[in-house]
């Protein structure tokens, strides 16, 4: 018990693989081919509300390009200044928070690189058109491929949470599912991690999946927190 909730404490690095889609099938695809240098795509911007994984996209964009080789930098809205050497994925999360000065340097940052080479994606809480940032930098957001980043909602969740039992050899309970959703960290990657560890935990121990295992995991867990 102890060693499965050290491995469920801490959330999982976000990664393209451990990101379900839903409807996102072809922003995901996108991403993927912007990471290993094959997209022809140089400027992506995605919107979405608080919570719909576009952080956790432009955090796994960033780290598979590394994986693949390539120059990358990472900024958020505390940068006000955004360095990067030529030929770099950059990646620029929560536009709309920038302030003033953060702005103009994003707005350069934009020229450099349509001047020459490397790529940038940016992700804000709205459409450029609805964001409150100077004009010229919201008219370069949107000059490339824009994404709306479609968080999934309680029924796709349940469903994928069947899914990745049912690949995993088990068969999870819609109650059991449920339970999860209303008493775990949401997003889908640490569920995930929560269903491996509550699979593990019953091969151990021996006993089905059910709703008093996954109370007992759970309480454990948050006498540990």
């Amino acid at each position: 018990m102890k060693q499965l909730l050290l491995d469920i404490t801490p959330p999982p690095a976000p990664t393209l693989d451990n990101f379900v889609p839903g409807r996102n099938a072809e922003l995901v695809v996108a991403l993927y081919a912007l990471a290993n240098g094959s997209s022809n795509e140089r400027f992506i911007y995605l919107w979405g509300a608080d919570g719909s994984g576009r952080s956790h996209l432009l955090r796994a964009v960033v780290d598979a390009a590394r994986r693949n080789g390539r120059l990358t930098a990472w900024f958020d809205a505390r940068a006000d200044a955004f360095d990067a050497a030529d030929h770099a994925l950059c990646a620029v999360d929560d536009v709309h928070l920038l302030g003033a000065e953060a702005q103009i340097a994003l707005f350069n940052l934009h020229n450099r690189i349509h001047a020459g080479s490397g790529a940038l994606i940016a992700s804000g809480n709205a459409a450029p058109a609805q964001l409150a940032l100077r004009a010229d930098l919201v008219t370069r957001l949107a000059s490339g491929l824009v994404y709306q980043v479609h968080g999934l909602d309680d029924e796709e969740k349940s469903a994928a949470l069947r899914r990745h039992a049912d690949a995993r050899g088990f068969r999870l309970s819609r109650e059991v599912a449920d339970y999860l959703l209303r008493h775990a960290r949401r997003d889908m990657p640490s569920l995930l991690a929560l269903l491996d560890a509550l699979d593990r935990y019953s091969l151990e121990t021996k006993r089905a999946i059910t709703l008093p295992l996954l109370r007992e995991l759970l309480e454990a867990a948050s006498k540990t927190g």
